[in-house]
């Protein structure tokens, strides 16, 4: 990866992290992303609860509406990707 583009990762990963509460985090993204930007990553994260469950490729389209292209990229994150939906998946489950 080319410096720039580490720089500018660096900073969006400490942007994110400096958000303390759910509506800094909203007005972030809100400004931040468009609305499918928004509700693509949202989509990801509901595939990967459900992958997690155990839920079918079949039942998690009908229920999210995502792409069995987008069903399959969020599984192989899940298997052998670098963990981040494993611990966004376990934190929100700590949470409940």
């Amino acid at each position: 990866m080319h410096k720039l583009d580490k720089e500018r990762m660096t900073r969006l990963y400490k942007a994110v992290l400096s958000l303390e509460t759910e509506e800094e985090c909203a007005a972030f993204f809100e400004d931040a992303c468009t609305v499918q930007e928004t509700e693509a990553i949202a989509q990801r994260i509901e595939v990967a609860c459900l992958l997690d469950k155990g839920k079918s490729y079949v039942d998690i389209n009908k229920v999210t509406g995502a792409s069995t292209a987008t069903i399959c990229r969020v599984s192989r994150c899940l298997n052998y990707g670098s963990g981040g939906y494993k611990t966004v998946i376990s934190r929100m489950e700590e949470e409940k």
